[in-house]
């Protein structure tokens, strides 16, 4: 592992997908800034949408146009509930996608909450040379997450796709 961008900091963008939370309720989306803050990363932008393809591609397509955004973090819609369409919405955009996130992020959900993590439809990748994270709404599936797999890789995650 390359130890140089481990200090590097990230320049990220957070999106909550959900029909009922609002910058009050947000509780995944706030958890995500503050691990990304504590973490010495800027969080760029943060918006919330609704559970709806066009809201999504439309938000993460506008973030990869600003040079200033390296990481996109899209939290919320990614069960199996027919408002859940965060993963359709993402996978239609990659260019590339990091298979072992969604498989790592699954086994180290299972050994919380059991088999039920297989429901969850996480998944990541890149588009545009940005990085794109997506994690279920839960508050516990967020901070799994960030603390396991987001917060140790995405210096890395950007460094690999700036290398020519």
């Amino acid at each position: 592992m390359h130890k140089h961008n481990e200090l590097a900091t990230v320049f990220a963008a957070v999106l909550t997908v959900s029909d009922t939370r609002n910058v009050e309720t947000d509780e995944s989306g706030k958890l995500i800034n503050t691990m990304l803050t504590e973490q010495n990363h800027i969080v760029q932008d943060y918006k919330i949408v609704k559970d709806e393809i066009s809201a999504i591609v439309s938000t993460v397509k506008s973030w990869c146009e600003v040079p200033d955004i390296q990481v996109i973090i899209v939290t919320g819609g990614t069960g199996f509930t027919k408002r859940d369409v965060t993963y359709e919405a993402i996978t239609q955009l990659l260019d590339k996608e990091m298979q072992g996130f969604g498989e790592l992020f699954r086994s180290l959900s299972y050994a919380e909450i059991g088999p039920k993590s297989m429901f969850s439809r996480a998944i990541a990748g890149s588009f545009n040379d940005k990085a794109i994270y997506v994690i279920p709404g839960s508050k516990n599936a967020v901070n799994l997450a960030m603390s396991k797999l987001i917060l140790p890789t995405c210096q890395h995650f950007v460094e690999e796709l700036n290398r020519q």
